[in-house]
């Protein structure tokens, strides 16, 4: 598995990607397998088309899990 940093607002950590995907083993990360890492954007502005964990646009919007997952302030 590889980890990508929550704080990099990429679509692999927002709650419009549908790829497989899990929380990290370190507070605001997020796991995936390198090797089926395409998922497609649901209702964003990509909406339908496949993005890869490092694509990004300008309406992230933190997925749920991740947020459960962090520390509290």
């Amino acid at each position: 598995m590889t980890s990508q940093p929550l704080d990099r607002k990429r679509c692999l950590s927002c709650k419009r990607w549908g790829g497989k995907r899990r929380p990290g083993s370190e507070p605001g990360s997020v796991e995936y397998d390198e090797n089926d890492d395409k998922g497609p954007c649901i209702e964003g502005p990509w909406h339908g088309s496949l993005r890869g964990p490092r694509n990004a646009c300008g309406q992230w919007v933190m997925w749920a899990e991740l947020e459960a997952a962090l520390p509290a302030p």
